[in-house]
């Protein structure tokens, strides 16, 4: 049986793990660009948080969600 392991890597890969790394417990975070497609869901709440600094990413534009 062959075993096959993959790496994934980008930018994509990098931006996912500052918005972890930025985030808080028991909170859901997203990033400017996701907000800009679900800001107008009925029944989700949002905060913004303003601009967080990202390692290796500079300042990026985050948001806190949750149902209404």
């Amino acid at each position: 049986m062959k075993k096959f392991s993959y790496d994934i890597w980008g930018d994509t890969v990098n931006t996912a793990s500052r918005m972890e790394s930025s985030g808080a417990v028991g909170q859901v975070n997203i990033s400017e660009a996701t907000y800009a497609l679900v800001k107008d869901e009925p029944g989700l709440t949002f905060t913004s948080r303003g601009k967080v600094q990202a390692k290796g990413k500079g300042e990026m534009e985050m948001y806190f969600v949750e149902r209404a």
